[in-house]
């Protein structure tokens, strides 16, 4: 007989010995999506034997995680600010760091325009609306196939969110937006081996692009495609705070949880 509970162990055992960062959260995540219970029901409702087909599928979940499959994409949805957002390896996984590009947009004044450049999963448009339906949000991507699932996002979430396909700015964006949102790829190709190796199985579109050597080449290149003036919210690696002053105007830098500096706000110059 095998149970919940004995499955967590060994799937516990197996994710540890692969070097990933959290084995047991990790085991308790995969167990519980194939019981269709919650994590916190794990120790109390685990005992029940389980099928082989059941036992089947956590063997192979637990696989692609020993293989650094990332987390996110096994389980095949990621919370990010209080919404539920689906994600698959078409998308970049939303981290808790990015959320400070919606905490800028709340603050805005009820109506204002926001557009959100490589939206990727919707994440970033979705969480700002679901918080503050007043603001008029739109988002675009490069990548066609991001671009249809952040739409995807949006018809389960019941959110009314319209993406685009472009890259920077859309040609068709209104000349009233009071600020761009960003998370552009600041990962270059030769530091991406310095980080864990969950992220080499995201897109590449998504986390390096052609960032150059400095790994800001995408997100200068936005900043040299929007108008003068227009206010901008961008997210960049922890090191890049002083180049991005440099290069907005009047600009102030957040720092995340880990105390990094994060996102830069300011004016295209």
């Amino acid at each position: 007989m095998t149970t919940g509970l004995a499955m967590l162990d060994q799937a516990t055992e197996r994710i540890a010995a692969a070097g990933c960062e959290a084995p047991e959260d990790d085991a308790k995540a995969l167990v519980a999506k194939a019981l269709g219970m919650s994590v916190d029901d794990l120790q109390e409702d685990g005992a029940t034997e389980l099928s082989a087909e059941t036992v089947e599928e956590i063997e192979d979940w637990v696989r692609r995680r020993a293989e650094h499959e990332p987390l996110a994409y096994i389980l095949g949805h990621e919370p990010f600010r209080g919404i539920d957002v689906a994600v698959d390896p078409r998308v970049l996984i939303p981290r808790r760091e990015t959320g400070l590009l919606v905490e800028v947009a709340v603050t805005l004044p009820e109506g204002a325009r926001v557009h959100e450049v490589g939206t990727g999963s919707g994440a970033v448009a979705l969480a700002l609306l679901s918080e503050r339906p007043d603001l008029r949000v739109t988002a675009s991507d490069l990548s066609p196939e991001a671009a249809e699932a952040a739409r995807e996002n949006a018809e389960r979430l019941g959110i009314a969110l319209a993406v685009t396909v472009a890259e920077g700015l859309p040609d068709s964006l209104e000349d009233d937006v009071d600020l761009v949102l960003a998370n552009l790829p600041y990962v270059t190709d030769e530091t991406i081996y310095d980080r864990s190796p969950e992220i080499r199985r995201e897109p590449r579109i998504a986390v390096t692009g052609d960032c150059g050597d400095d790994g800001l080449g995408v997100i200068r290149g936005l900043i040299e495609g929007t108008p003068s003036g227009w206010r901008m919210a961008l997210e960049h690696d922890t090191h890049h705070g002083p180049a991005m002053r440099e290069m907005l105007g009047e600009a102030t830098t957040m720092r995340d949880h880990m105390d990094g500096e994060r996102v830069t706000v300011g004016l295209a110059p």
